[in-house]
């Protein structure tokens, strides 16, 4: 039996936000309704960094490529989310080298984020030793579940080095009730050009054994 996990965070006008800015937060207007017209229709507006989503280069880096560069290959295949619960603060080189990253890896991780519901300013984030280990290693997506792969580094450092490497951002994930294993990752973004991130829907597949992807 095959079990699905939809990591996606659900977005509405009252959910989490970085850093509470109102400009943030996803407005739904509705443009028709059945007393206007014959139909119901809604019009949104949205950040592209809102809630589950997948960064772009451009995103941290000038002249960075933009969203449509980041190919299916690196969103679609096999994962491993690691339990880092135990972590306080940010995750450094230490916290990462018990859990033996690999090359080609895609690597998502679980902390006390998933568990939260209202944005917290200290949550846990990738420290800049971090994401350099991980580019040593060679791991090609890195998810997370707080709303930034980083936090209050005024360089982006933490950014800087992973999607330089072109090591794929997934920020935003719910891993609360997904247990620490192995899984076959489904991460769809909105099919957007031109600009430096994108929404996702963003599903794990327990139970299915399935290799590397090729695209067609």
């Amino acid at each position: 039996m095959v079990k699905v996990y939809d990591v996606s965070m659900l977005i509405h006008e009252g959910m989490q936000v970085y850093k509470n800015k109102d400009e943030k937060r996803p407005k739904f207007e509705t443009t028709s309704d059945f007393t206007t017209g014959s139909a119901h229709e809604t019009r949104l507006h949205m950040d592209a960094h809102t809630g589950t989503h997948v960064d772009a280069e451009l995103h941290m880096i000038p002249g960075g490529k933009t969203i449509e560069a980041v190919r299916l290959d690196k969103l679609i295949g096999p994962c491993r989310v690691i339990d880092l619960t135990g972590v306080t603060d940010g995750i450094g080189r230490d916290d990462l080298e018990s859990h033996g990253p690999k090359a080609g890896e895609f690597l998502l991780f679980k902390t006390r984020n998933s568990f939260e519901e209202a944005f917290n300013f200290e949550f846990i984030y990738l420290k800049e030793d971090g994401a350099q280990y991980l580019a040593e290693v060679g791991v090609r997506v890195v998810g997370t579940d707080g709303l930034g792969v980083e936090r209050s580094q005024p360089s982006h450092a933490t950014h800087v080095t992973l999607l330089s490497r072109e090591i794929v951002v997934l920020e935003g994930l719910r891993l609360k009730d997904v247990p620490p294993g192995e899984y076959f990752m489904v991460a769809l973004p909105l099919k957007l050009t031109g600009i430096d991130a994108a929404p996702a829907r963003v599903v794990l597949f327990e139970g299915v054994e399935v290799g590397p992807v090729t695209l067609a």
